[in-house]
């Protein structure tokens, strides 16, 4: 079996102090096997606010593999944002924006959805999907194939925040691909559910994460996942902050199974 805790939109310049020690400390007590973060580390992509989520990382006693959102480039510093929207990122976080893990039972791998040229809607692009296809169609025995994202590749209906280039694409790829998982977060909002049934496409399970440690919050607590990942077996659980208090707690769990056409819910779970 293995354990990912999942993070996203952690707004380091917009964040709540007060959450930091619960988070950090709620993962660490949960030891997973690897802490994923699908971007949005920072608020304005600031020096002192990398500094901060640099800090943040450190604290992890687990691996960390994160990705960019798109709150990690600079906004209002076009000159940056065009020609060296990735300086501050590689410098704090990471050299590489599209970072791999990898042992006997999965395989995870980061994609870097954002559009330095777009303000906030992200890309999925076909090089990013040939990589994908690549890593998955040379990976030998049965391992979880995770992809972790900043933008969901599927939106709920009345979803302000428009879907990414390249969404139906990828989700297409990535259920012929028998992928397993996509992690990402980028809509502050918590969702466990495989991607909208197709005939003759395997399901595949989206789980978003809302925002571990930001104020921004879009009628939801503060919160993290963790995924325990066994054979034909997945439980997410979403640990969150309630309004008032300072420490993470369960706040739910759903449980999925395989089945010959992908992810479903587990009756009775």
């Amino acid at each position: 079996m293995r354990r990912i805790a999942h993070l996203s939109d952690l707004h380091f310049g917009r964040d709540r102090p007060e959450l930091l020690d619960p988070l950090v400390e709620a993962v660490n007590e949960l030891e997973p096997d690897l802490a994923a973060i699908s971007g949005d580390l920072t608020q304005r992509a600031r020096p002192s606010q990398f500094r901060a989520a640099r800090d943040f990382i450190d604290r992890l006693e687990a691996p960390v593999l994160a990705v960019p959102g798109n709150h990690d480039v600079p906004l209002h510093n076009l000159f940056l944002r065009f020609l060296w929207p990735w300086r501050q990122y590689r410098k704090w976080i990471s050299p590489d924006l599209e970072p791999e893990f990898h042992d006997s039972e999965m395989i995870v791998l980061g994609v870097n959805t954002v559009n330095p040229m777009a303000h906030q809607s992200g890309w999925f692009t076909p090089r990013a999907l040939d990589r994908v296809r690549n890593a998955f169609c040379n990976t030998r025995g049965r391992r979880a194939r995770i992809v972790v994202a900043h933008h969901p590749l599927e939106h709920l209906p009345g979803e302000k925040k428009k879907l990414m280039r390249g969404a139906d694409e990828a989700m297409e790829e990535l259920g012929r691909l028998n992928t397993d998982i996509v992690l990402s977060g980028h809509l502050h909002s918590w969702r466990a559910d495989p991607f909208a049934e197709k005939p003759g496409r395997n399901a595949v399970l989206q789980v978003h994460a809302g925002t571990g440690l930001s104020t921004r919050l879009r009628g939801q607590d503060n919160d993290f996942n963790l995924l325990e990942i066994d054979d034909g077996l997945i439980d997410v659980t979403r640990y969150a902050a309630a309004e008032g208090d300072d420490s993470f707690a369960m706040a739910q769990t759903r449980r999925f199974v395989t089945r010959a056409e992908g992810w479903t819910v587990k009756k009775g779970a």
